[in-house]
């Protein structure tokens, strides 16, 4: 993370794509920019200070999920976002929570690889081209002859001539399996890739293929040889240990309270299971054990029919940053889809444009779309922003179904069009219900 990212800077780059939730912004912030912090903080101290972990509450679709993926996506943390009640499914016991370490760690490895790809990329490039010419000119060719057909290839003039090319393909991937650990007693996670190394399992065949799609095979297979796996698996690990981000959604759905007696023993399980996650452990996985001391854990919530205060007293005690994130209004909407980087305006009208018919959202068809908005919100069940994507659907249902049709033409989405098609939708109790 950058020096220069401070706090008043995440929250500018988070008002790109998140309209209102100042509380919220500020406080993940802060938790974000306190990462940088505890990196520099002195050697005799940095180990007793731990990350302030955060419980958002509010209703849905008002931005929890996506403060924290763009969050994450600022810092260029390994992120992953689980709802917790996946782990009441099956019984008592559920899935291992241990398995969103694991599931992190993977997410952290394809961050990582992405990034190394990108430094190796044009050395791959270089060497596929030349494999590409050795199949043409064959190896014995004279270097002007190479270079006549090096300019013919850059140019796509060879990109229909068929090659043989050897390609590499898994054959039965071999399954992760679990092994004793033999000095603490424990079972840990192995896979036996790793034992023989990574290309067991493999075998080569030729295939025949045009140049201009061999192209990109031969460069993933040389990205590959350039990549040291290794040296990817230990900056996977160590970013998941110094600045991944767990998104933990739906808290609010394993409290413990007396509208859900029967479901008590369960959830509270999955309580007591995430306490020593968040509170800090060690994970096995296939890469090895992870600490868990440092990951940020950001729990949210709508808390409808619960508290805060009815999730366990440990487990409330390892979430110290409350944030209340508010209902969306009419003012809120607006911005959504006039003021954010791909909003949902700019989405309809560049699907639209592919059909050759242009798009254009008039300033009272806006309005009168977040008035509804606002509306079945508020009578029938707060979806938050997410209302948006029902009515502009019910709104350009015809448009989107006749584009092919109006080649050349504009649309205007204005108020009557706007009422014509969600305008009686919305005066019907039953209808705005259900189709709403």
């Amino acid at each position: 993370m950058s020096s220069n990212l401070t706090p008043k800077q995440i929250v500018k780059e988070l008002d790109r794509f998140i309209i209102g939730q100042e509380d919220a912004k500020k406080s993940v912030a802060i938790a974000l920019r306190n990462r940088w912090r505890h990196q520099h903080v002195i050697d005799g101290i940095k180990d007793e200070i731990y990350p302030k972990n955060l419980l958002m509450i509010g209703p849905t679709g008002v931005g929890k999920t996506e403060i924290s993926r763009r969050l994450s996506k600022i810092a260029k943390a390994p992120f992953l976002k689980v709802e917790a009640t996946k782990f009441t499914e099956v019984g008592y016991v559920g899935r291992d929570v241990e398995q969103i370490i694991r599931d992190l760690l993977e997410n952290s490895i394809i961050l990582v690889k992405k990034e190394m790809s990108k430094s190796v990329y044009e050395k791959a490039k270089a060497e596929a081209e030349n494999i590409v010419l050795k199949y043409i000119a064959g190896e014995e060719a004279r270097e002007s002859t190479k270079n006549s057909f090096r300019k013919k290839l850059r140019d796509g003039l060879l990109d229909d001539k068929e090659i043989e090319i050897e390609v590499f393909e898994k054959n039965n991937p071999l399954p992760t399996i679990d092994l004793p650990n033999l000095t603490s007693g424990s079972m840990g996670i192995m896979n036996l890739s790793d034992i023989f190394g990574k290309n067991f399992g493999t075998y080569k065949r030729k295939k025949k293929i045009k140049v201009g799609e061999s192209h990109k095979i031969l460069i993933d297979q040389e990205m590959e040889k350039l990549l040291d796996n290794e040296n990817i698996q230990k900056e996977a690990k160590t970013r998941v240990e110094q600045s991944g981000i767990v998104f933990v959604d739906e808290i609010d759905k394993v409290c413990t309270n007396s509208a859900s007696k029967s479901a008590e023993v369960s959830r509270e399980g999955v309580q007591r299971d995430l306490l020593p996650l968040i509170e800090g452990t060690i994970v096995s996985t296939k890469y090895g054990p992870i600490k868990t001391d440092q990951i940020l854990f950001i729990c949210s919530g709508a808390f409808h029919l619960s508290k805060p205060s009815d999730l366990l007293p440990e487990l409330q005690g390892r979430l110290p940053i409350r944030v209340q994130l508010n209902p969306l209004k009419k003012e809120h909407f607006k911005k959504i889809l006039t003021d954010t980087d791909n909003s949902l305006t700019k989405q309809y009208i560049e699907l639209i444009k592919t059909e050759g018919v242009e798009l254009i959202f008039a300033d009272d068809g806006i309005d009168k779309i977040c008035s509804l908005a606002e509306e079945v919100n508020f009578n029938v069940e707060n979806i938050g922003a997410r209302r948006l994507h029902t009515i502009l659907e019910k709104v350009l249902e015809d448009i989107s179904f006749c584009a092919p049709d109006l080649k050349g033409k504009k649309v205007v989405i204005n108020k009557k069009l706007v009422e014509k098609h969600v305008g009686s939708l919305s005066k019907t109790t039953d209808l705005r219900k259900y189709v709403l």
